[in-house]
């Protein structure tokens, strides 16, 4: 089986050396992503529901330039810096994820680059 790295172009950019996803099989890997605004690259203004969106967006361009959409996603992790947040990001979550929901980890975490609030990581499969 073959790997290949996935730079999504529209996607704020790697804060290291990582792809945004890697595709082996039919599988996608997608790198964590926060609630960065890909033009700028700083944390979205707003609370942790803001943040939460746009890493929701940005992980929905890195699925569509590796081929597929949050549909296919099977798997997800969500990094808290507070686990309080949870029900506040389990909403936002509730509005990108509808049906067929992936399975989930959310777990609290001391801390997340650029000091953001939330970063999702996604598994994905596309036949």
């Amino acid at each position: 089986m073959s790997k290949e790295c996935v730079f999504a172009s529209g996607a704020p950019a790697a804060l290291g050396p990582y792809s945004h996803a890697n595709k082996a099989g039919n599988f996608i890997f997608a790198s964590g992503q926060l609630g960065l605004d890909p033009a700028t690259g700083a944390l979205v203004e707003g609370d942790v529901k803001a943040q939460a969106k746009q890493a929701l967006q940005n992980l929905a361009i890195v699925l569509k330039a590796s081929g597929c959409s949050l549909s296919d996603v099977v798997k997800t992790t969500v990094f808290l810096k507070d686990i309080r947040d949870f029900a506040a990001v389990n909403e936002v979550y509730g509005s990108f994820f509808q049906k067929d929901f992936p399975a989930r980890s959310a777990i609290q975490v001391a801390a997340l680059p650029k000091d953001g609030l939330v970063e999702i990581e996604a598994i994905a499969y596309k036949e």
